[in-house]
């Protein structure tokens, strides 16, 4: 895919949230299905808070799972690219924000798995004004109150998970 709002996904992380998709269809539902009916069976159902909690917990799964979908369905799936000094989705950046040094992930938070990074998308103010630039440029970004931030490029490394 050459969507450009397409995520950047390797195939681990791929991986990874096809199990979840196919868990939370399949076992969650079932689960969760039985714990609705198990609270209707305790009676009145404008106070039971069993209830209601399985009928949150059902209505925030189902979510996750169109989440998931939407982003399986759309993403670009490959190896994290090499880096060789260019910001792009897939790397972990290392950059000077508006003074303060910062080191993250450039992509779909999804990527991260379970590493301690900060991950910013593509798609962000950040991450769409560092795309392409190369160790040592500056430039900036617009935050959300319209101040400029300036960002300076310092290092850009391979994820390695």
């Amino acid at each position: 895919m050459s969507s450009e709002n397409a995520p950047f996904l390797t195939q681990e992380a791929y991986d990874r949230l096809a199990a979840e998709l196919e868990h939370l269809s399949t076992v969650g539902r079932e689960e969760i299905a039985k714990r609705i009916e198990a609270a209707r069976d305790e009676g009145d159902l404008r106070e039971n808070g069993g209830y209601h909690a399985a009928k949150d917990e059902q209505g925030k799964q189902e979510a996750r799972i169109r989440q998931l979908t939407a982003i399986l369905k759309d993403a670009e799936i490959g190896e994290a690219p090499e880096a060789d000094g260019t910001v792009r989705p897939g790397t972990v950046i290392t950059a000077t924000i508006f003074g303060d040094e910062e080191k993250f992930l450039l992509g779909s938070r999804e990527i991260a798995g379970s590493t301690d990074l900060d991950v910013y998308s593509e798609q962000s103010p950040l991450g769409s004004a560092i795309i392409g630039m190369k160790v040592g440029d500056t430039g900036s970004y617009e935050a959300p109150t319209g101040k400029q931030i300036p960002v300076k490029i310092v290092a850009v490394e391979t994820f390695t998970g």
